[in-house]
């Protein structure tokens, strides 16, 4: 067959919510999911807030004229069926974009914000009943926590029983979908299909890291899930898991309540792509070196290179075999790829609890004339007495944080004399695979 081949259309999608100005929440947060979804994210603003990680401090409703306008001049332009909605603050508002939803035939996920996980109401007391009687029953789907199901359903909401009752409560005024989110009991999410009338339970686990802007997140993610295409239960769970993942990867921007990051993983998948590529960059230089060769020490050698935040080892790339000397040059015996090579990992990460952006380590043989070339680089030079190593320790993690400690900072070389069945070793370090492989290649070039 012939023919262009079909392009996938990239789905639009949009969220009616406030802003916040410490980027956390509302809209900030809502444009980065979709965006992390491959979605094209438009919005309407509802309310401006004056807010930060410790609590919303003002707000400023716009006038519902404003939301309707933005709603239509994206709606009478792009091709949108969903949207998610947000902050809606007084009972103007609410009906304003019911009234829009109903013109332009939106499909939204209502997240009934009512409070800022940092602090401060969102949702005026007389706005509950109209975002009830007059928004909800337009909604696909709801996704209330424990607290915000309670006051829709007009019950406590402490438990999963609670939680399956509320469900129906809510489901009954007219939304085809409920979500209960677990964040306020067991980390567990609650899915109630009101046409089937079956409920599905999507488990999660409480994870470490900001929370500021979870909900949102959550919600967002369910909009750009369902304007992919995916049934209801894929969404959810899809958004369970994005959620946790963007706590995990928070970072703390404030004094109060950290926001979450739903570019996180994004990044870090790029991250990783770009280490991957430093170290086949950097093995091709030492294969391409026959003066290399001369530096593989008989066990032989590894390079390898963390992804900025490396947490466990299999965020450092190295060769899955070593390198080792073969017919006078450098041959990498396996693939470069993630968790390969612990031996290195550990120097990484003695490394990197010092100076952030020392990312890189190799292995080279030990000798006084490898020493004295390395000097007249002008390299910094530290090393540690396997003698002196205490019992139950890693040994590069130990050695390599000991010639930090006796250096006062991280040098370009740590070496050791070697031991009882151990060999004598350099390490160089520095911020890139390939820099090292670099210096490597110099130093090969100095020793005869």
């Amino acid at each position: 067959m012939t023919g262009k081949p079909t392009m996938l259309k990239t789905p639009i999608v949009m969220t009616i919510a406030g802003s916040d100005s410490g980027g956390g929440a509302g809209i900030a947060a809502d444009l980065k999911t979709f965006a992390a979804f491959g979605v094209h994210g438009t919005c309407a603003i509802t309310s401006v807030t004056a807010q930060n990680t410790k609590g919303v401090l003002k707000a400023f409703d716009l006038a519902p004229e404003a939301v309707a306008s933005q709603i239509e001049a994206v709606c009478t332009d792009m091709d949108i069926k969903w949207a998610k909605t947000g902050m809606l603050a007084s009972s103007e508002i609410v009906k304003e974009v019911a009234k829009q939803v109903k013109k332009y035939r939106l499909s939204p996920v209502l997240d009934p914000v009512m409070a800022a996980e940092a602090g401060g109401d969102l949702l005026r007391k007389e706005a509950l009943s109209a975002l009830i009687e007059e928004l909800l029953p337009l909604c696909k789907v709801t996704t209330p926590n424990a607290s915000e199901a309670g006051a829709l359903a007009g019950i406590p909401v402490k438990t999963h029983e609670d939680a399956k009752l509320a469900a129906r409560k809510i489901a009954d005024l007219g939304v085809e979908a409920v979500i209960v989110t677990g964040g306020h009991i067991d980390a567990t999410d609650l899915l109630y299909e009101s046409g089937s009338g079956t409920f599905t339970r999507v488990p999660g686990t409480f994870v470490k890291g900001g929370t500021h802007g979870s909900g949102c997140t959550y919600s967002a993610s369910i909009a750009a899930c369902l304007a992919w295409g995916d049934s209801l239960e894929t969404a959810a769970r899809k958004a369970k898991a994005f959620v946790e993942q963007a706590i995990v990867r928070s970072v703390p921007v404030g004094k109060g309540v950290g926001p979450v990051n739903p570019l996180g993983k994004t990044l870090e998948e790029k991250e990783r792509y770009l280490a991957l590529k430093d170290v086949k960059e950097a093995v091709s230089i030492l294969e391409d070196s026959p003066e290399f060769a001369r530096l593989i020490p008989e066990v032989g050698c590894n390079i390898g290179m963390a992804i900025p935040g490396a947490r466990t080892y299999e965020d450092i790339a190295a060769v899955e075999g070593r390198i080792v000397r073969y017919r006078g040059k450098a041959n990498p015996v396996g693939c470069v790829n993630f968790g390969a090579s612990r031996h290195v990992a550990r120097v990484v990460f003695a490394a990197l609890r010092e100076k952030p952006d020392i990312k890189a380590a190799i292995n080279v043989k030990y000798s006084e004339e490898i020493l004295e070339a390395c000097k007249e680089m002008g390299l910094g030079i530290s090393f540690f007495d396997r003698e002196k190593e205490p019992e139950n320790v890693s040994t590069m993690d130990w050695g390599t944080s000991e010639a930090i400690k006796e250096y006062g900072g991280v040098p370009e070389v740590i070496y050791d004399k070697g031991g009882a069945g151990k060999e004598p070793m350099v390490r160089l370090l520095g911020k890139e695979a390939s820099e090292i492989a670099r210096v490597a290649v110099e130093l090969a070039r100095k020793v005869k």
